[in-house]
């Protein structure tokens, strides 16, 4: 089959692997689309260290089964579904407990690390367990579907910050997990959403997707355009889709007393936390990891137009087109969001 596999850093091709073969719990999956992930992108120059080549890329995918293992009873062939970006073991303790995102034994398709090796959904075909497969309404795109991964970590991240009805959030970093988080706090009840990018054509979409406003750090001080708009106490909540040690702290000094920063994004290994701060004023300090079961509601809200994804959509290509996608994404000069391959 044709894949598009990284051989060394900065070195995607297309190339013959393979086709994989399902054990008796896993269906195989002919990819009908896959999403360009800002990880994958990340990963392309060996900067996070979980890209480590030769792998095939790819956890944003959906398409069509094609094959069934002898003990997949859920699931037949020819049904169009999407699946959960992480493998799971199912009997870890935290498995057991349902926080199936915290399990001992995780692993992610399309990543390679000193833990484990995984090769993922940039490739004609994929072999995924049947217990991690969502089906797809009829009235879903295999694109849209590509993207319910990304939904679903915003979703998770949403779903962790303590709120009620009409309390304000901040969103740091508007890109495409960021836009969704937007879409999800909207959904969610949130009241005043403030949205933060160095990018005007993303604010301008944050403004189109739900945010009430949009400001870029750079020209305007986020502190204080946000204590302008609650009282001079702070949001409620705090978003971080971004992860560098600027938004971060940019989050951080946007919450009110009590309130809640919750780390999405993942740039940087290491932050430094003005810790007094953050103590004195009783901040709560929230990480997030992928999604942990909010993969059906997410393809709910899709289907019913209550998270919209054309907005984010930038480009749909073959798989052939690949590298020069990537190398567009990794270059950041086009203001691309999502670009979708389909093999």
């Amino acid at each position: 089959m044709k894949a598009l596999e990284l051989k060394a850093y900065n070195d995607l091709q297309l190339t013959d692997v393979a086709k994989p073969t399902p054990a008796k719990d896993e269906v195989l999956i002919r990819v009908r689309a896959v999403g360009i992930c800002g990880s994958d992108v990340h990963g392309l120059d060996g900067s996070t260290g979980r890209r480590i080549p030769p792998v095939i890329m790819g956890h944003e995918a959906s398409g069509v089964i094609e094959e069934a293992g002898a003990d997949c009873h859920s699931f037949s062939p020819g049904e169009a579904v999407t699946f959960d970006s992480t493998l799971y073991c199912g009997e870890c303790y935290y498995c057991r407990r349902g926080q199936v995102n915290l399990c001992d034994n995780r692993k992610t398709y399309g990543v390679s690390c000193d833990e484990y090796r995984r090769d993922g959904a940039f490739a004609e075909y994929i072999a995924v367990p049947e217990r991690g497969l969502y089906r797809i309404p009829e009235n879903v795109s295999f694109e849209h579907a590509a993207m319910v991964e990304p939904v679903a970590i915003a979703m998770h991240a949403a779903e962790l910050a303590p709120r009620s009805v009409a309390d304000s959030a901040v969103v740091v970093g508007a890109g495409n997990i960021g836009l969704m988080l937007i879409q999800v706090l909207r959904a969610a009840g949130y009241g005043l959403i403030v949205a933060v990018d160095v990018d005007e054509r993303k604010l301008r979409t944050a403004g189109e997707l739900g945010a009430d406003y949009g400001v870029d750090p750079g020209n305007e001080d986020v502190g204080e355009l946000v204590s302008s708009l609650t009282d001079g106490r702070g949001t409620t909540a705090a978003f971080d889709a971004v992860g560098l040690q600027s938004t971060f702290e940019t989050a951080l000094r946007a919450v009110r007393k009590g309130g809640t920063v919750v780390m999405v994004g993942n740039l940087t290994p290491e932050l430094s936390l003005p810790a007094q701060y953050a103590i004195m004023r009783q901040v709560r300090l929230q990480g997030t990891v992928n999604s942990c079961g909010e993969y059906p509601a997410c393809v709910e809200m899709i289907a019913r137009g209550a998270i919209k994804l054309d907005p984010l959509l930038s480009a749909v290509a073959p798989l052939s087109e690949g590298p020069d996608w990537f190398a567009r994404l990794y270059n950041n000069t086009e203001g691309l969001l999502k670009v979708i391959l389909k093999p």
